[in-house]
């Protein structure tokens, strides 16, 4: 349980200043990741509290908005000081620490050595939101990897190597998250024939990251018990991923019984793109993104995250 505030600090949030969780709600930026960029890169400097709160202005808030735009246009976290306080433009030649960190995992996936893929990995954690890491680190490094998977002996002992880890990873993540988290869930279908997909598992640490209690079920379902499913979660929405050809005239049977928003997801909506329009067109509140950044943005438009 955490200490009533002291004197101090409830006199410094009165006069306007904000305490690190305020700060982590408004910005997304995580506390972990806020105090590792004050700590190893002096990216932000809080003020401070006689008993080591940490206080944060508008400014600073700005300034982390900041840092988050560099970021995104995949600048790495070492070098966005610079590029602040010089208001410089970032270089074409740019080292780019991404794709060290990229290749360093591809190594260690290569070698099966599980406990190398994981420090660096959280390493990475925590210096970046969840929605950087997804953009700048881990699709290329999925992309990359499906590249590298073409015809090569041993490919399909490092792709389930890795994709379990991953599913474990960012399970055992979205576990602990949905035991401290209330209200209804995001209900995330992997409607693949594929074991494993793990855009459907991004797609959910990404929407557990936000606070929402997420349910990921990793084999499709039928059309009843989809819609039985439905009936004892009561998601907020309902978020189908598929990599491969659907059977339409199923889905639209699937998709009829279920009265919250839904998310068709993945290289099936660039599959059956005509087809698709027409039905969203046909279904109340059916939406359609071709790759999981999008499907976030889009639960963010409608007040599902």
């Amino acid at each position: 349980m955490q200490d009533e505030p002291g004197e101090e600090l409830a006199q410094a949030l009165e006069d306007g200043w904000l305490p690190i969780r305020e700060v982590a709600r408004q910005t997304g930026v995580n506390a972990v990741t806020l105090r590792a960029w004050e700590r190893r890169y002096g990216l932000i400097v809080p003020q401070r509290t006689p008993k080591g709160h940490r206080l944060f202005s508008q400014d600073h808030v700005q300034r982390i908005h900041t840092i988050l735009t560099w970021l995104n246009r995949g600048v790495p976290v070492s070098q966005v000081k610079n590029l602040i306080d010089s208001a410089q433009v970032a270089p074409d030649a740019v080292e780019n620490e991404w794709h060290t960190l990229r290749q360093t995992l591809v190594q260690a996936i290569s070698e099966l050595a599980e406990r190398r893929v994981d420090d660096a990995f959280n390493q990475a954690m925590a210096l970046y939101p969840p929605r950087t890491l997804c953009e700048q680190l881990l699709l290329p490094l999925l992309s990359e990897l499906e590249q590298r998977w073409q015809g090569q002996f041993g490919a399909q002992m490092e792709r389930v190597f890795f994709l379990s880890w991953l599913r474990s990873k960012f399970g055992a993540r979205i576990y602990h998250n949905n035991r401290q988290l209330q209200g209804a869930p995001l209900l995330l279908v992997n409607h693949s024939d594929l074991p494993l997909e793990p855009h459907l598992w991004l797609s959910a640490w990404l929407a557990s990251s936000a606070d929402c209690p997420v349910e990921v079920f990793d084999w499709p379902l039928p059309a009843g018990e989809l819609a039985l499913a439905v009936e004892h979660l009561q998601p907020r929405a309902v978020l189908l991923y598929s990599s491969q050809a659907l059977h339409l005239s199923a889905l639209a049977k699937l998709l009829g019984g279920i009265r919250c928003p839904k998310l068709i997801v993945g290289p099936t909506v660039c599959i059956h793109q005509a087809e698709l329009t027409v039905l969203t067109g046909d279904v109340p509140e059916l939406f359609v993104a071709e790759d999981l950044l999008s499907a976030h943005q889009i639960l963010i438009q409608r007040g599902l995250l």
